[in-house]
């Protein structure tokens, strides 16, 4: 059974499922996180939407890179959570399906690509303290025990 965060589905609302990938990203006693700017601001792992015909893999390069761009390698599945949301940027409900990894920031090749992006590294204790969901926060918790 997959664990839940946040708000449980509503009764009579219709859900689409939305597959992601996400990625914890420690270097030197830091974390990279991306601060997405817009309708509802917040602190995140990177990462994003597995696109039809996409695997996770491939999405996690794909997001990373558009939302810090960095290139990553070694990426390792450690778990994953779901919650149901309102995505504004889309207009649709979703069940969030969040698949989480943790790799390693080889290269810092250009400023995010996705636009309303800021790439921002941290402490690991202020990622656990500023991102914006409980899913993404229990994972950096976990891993940082």
């Amino acid at each position: 059974m997959i664990r839940r965060f946040g708000a449980p589905p509503q009764k009579g609302r219709t859900y689409t499922r939305r597959p992601g990938a996400y990625a914890i990203l420690p270097r030197d006693g830091r974390v990279l996180l991306t601060y997405q700017h817009g309708l509802d601001p917040e602190f995140q792992l990177p990462g994003g939407g597995i696109d039809p015909g996409e695997s996770p893999l491939r999405a996690l390069h794909r997001e990373v890179f558009e939302e810090t761009g960095w290139h990553i390698a070694r990426p390792r599945r450690i778990g994953a959570f779901k919650r149901f949301v309102y995505m504004p940027e889309y207009t649709l409900w979703a069940e969030k399906l969040c698949h989480i990894y943790v790799a390693h920031p080889v290269r810092s090749v250009c400023p995010p690509t996705e636009p309303e992006h800021e790439s921002v590294w941290m402490t690991p204790q202020q990622a656990i303290a500023t991102v914006g969901n409980d899913g993404d926060c229990m994972f950096l918790a976990r891993f940082y025990q």
